[in-house]
């Protein structure tokens, strides 16, 4: 296993951490009499950035709240880091060719079309209803990975990289739906603009611009241009990402030449036991901040980008939307509202539709000879991994509120059953795959 992808299960075991202890502090102050009512009000404070009368944080000419700056501006920030994912994934990593992508790709195609049918038939009839219909869609890469991460080498390196890929298939899947099923009424001045802002950034990729904040400017206009477009602004940080540069300005022997140039040409420093502390040159200095400047300019925007938002997203944005997603009511809940309509719905969705899709679409492949399962695995303990894909955390949870948020007092019940779903389906899915994936992965490792 190469060190940069240990370095994400050891990243995604502690966001993982993060995100329960924020899911449970929100089910907590949701909960608590006291404290209940402000948990609910804090999040419908109003958000302002504004210069005279214009105000940045601003949908339709109303000012946002800061549980929608959450779920539009932060999650977009979040799909910006799914996006240079997804693109690096499709460029050079397991969606790059058709050998290593076809299984996870046919597995996550199982994964969202058979949780959609089983959500259909355990609520036929009801529009409103049938309109949380992705919410089982869903696969989170985080708990999902940070699960099999617990188990070490016990399970098998192929295993892993299968569950990764399907995990970014997903959210490409995902991220389509939202764009094509979750947008409101078009505006075309608005959807114009937006598309001068995308044209902008591919201009610069052509002519060789690889300054970070260039685009990141350009995409700041461009979510406040889809915000108010009609198309969900979480797209804007999507299509942000297919526009970072990818590629070097130069190649890299161009720079490994620069480094090995700059190398030989610094003196020797000699340091005495007595004296091991030294102060630099400003030429010396300069020699090492062209080094340090050839070996990040090795790195390209794209790949760069990525890693910076790691630690913001897994540590931040995700926690912050947790927190203000995850607080459910139970005390106006019934047992019988979760294993009845939406609740009952996702649920089932989540544990039995993922695993039969994602199963079955990838059984069949391999039967038919075109895929082979993943080095190092069974058919049990790939069995296991399936059930694993039932864990739809934070892109569940944030469909729903794209789903049922603002449907007014008659369905206002969906979203917390939703929620509620959500919250089931993949603790269930969570237990019994650590239960499998202990029964069916070899001991001897």
């Amino acid at each position: 296993m190469n060190y940069s992808f240990k370095s994400k299960l050891r990243m995604y075991i502690n966001s993982s951490v993060v995100l329960i202890f924020f899911t449970v502090a929100a089910l907590v102050c949701a909960n608590i009499p006291d404290v209940k009512d402000w948990y609910a009000s804090f999040w419908t404070q109003e958000v302002s950035l504004a210069i005279g009368d214009f105000n940045f944080f601003s949908h339709n000419g109303h000012a946002i709240t800061l549980g929608q700056m959450i779920n539009d501006f932060l999650m977009a920030v979040f799909f910006l880091s799914v996006g240079l994912e997804i693109k690096r994934e499709i460029m050079v990593g397991e969606l790059s060719s058709r050998e290593k992508a076809l299984l996870p790709v046919i597995g996550a195609c199982g994964g969202m079309l058979v949780p959609v049918l089983i959500f259909y038939l355990v609520c036929p009839g009801d529009a409103a209803m049938q309109r949380g219909l992705a919410i089982p869609m869903a696969t989170d890469i985080a708990f999902s990975l940070g699960i099999l991460s617990v188990f070490g080498s016990r399970v098998p390196i192929g295993l892993k990289i299968f569950l990764a890929a399907l995990a970014v298939a997903d959210d490409l899947g995902g991220i389509l739906v939202i764009a094509l099923f979750y947008s409101s009424d078009i505006h075309l001045v608005y959807l114009g603009l937006s598309a001068l802002c995308v044209a902008g950034m591919i201009v610069g990729n052509v002519l060789n611009v690889r300054t970070k904040t260039f685009y990141i400017s350009i995409g700041i206009v461009l979510w406040y241009l889809m915000l108010n477009s009609g198309i969900h602004a979480t797209i804007a940080g999507v299509v942000m990402a297919f526009c970072i540069p990818s590629n070097l300005q130069k190649g890299t022997g161009y720079y490994l030449e620069r480094i090995r140039s700059c190398v030989n040409r610094f003196p020797v420093i000699e340091v005495s036991k007595r004296h091991s502390t030294i102060v630099l040159t400003n030429e010396q200095i300069g020699t090492l901040k062209r080094i340090e400047s050839a070996a990040d300019r090795m790195i390209s925007p794209l790949q760069d980008m990525e890693d910076l938002l790691h630690a913001p997203i897994n540590y931040v944005i995700l926690p912050l939307f947790a927190f203000a997603n995850a607080g459910i009511d139970l005390s106006q809940m019934s047992l019988g509202d979760v294993f009845s309509g939406v609740s009952l719905a996702v649920m089932m969705g989540l544990v039995l539709g993922k695993f039969i899709g994602v199963f079955s679409f990838s059984w069949l492949a391999v039967r038919l000879r075109l895929v082979t399962l993943p080095t190092g695995a069974t058919w049990k303990s790939f069995a296991s991994v399936c059930v694993i894909c039932g864990i739809g955390f934070t892109v569940s949870m944030f469909i729903a509120e794209l789903s049922y948020a603002g449907l007014g007092a008659s369905s206002a019940a969906l979203l917390p059953q939703a929620k509620l779903g959500v919250l089931l389906g993949s603790i269930i899915s969570a237990v019994l795959g650590c239960y499998f994936l202990n029964k069916t992965l070899p001991r001897h490792k």
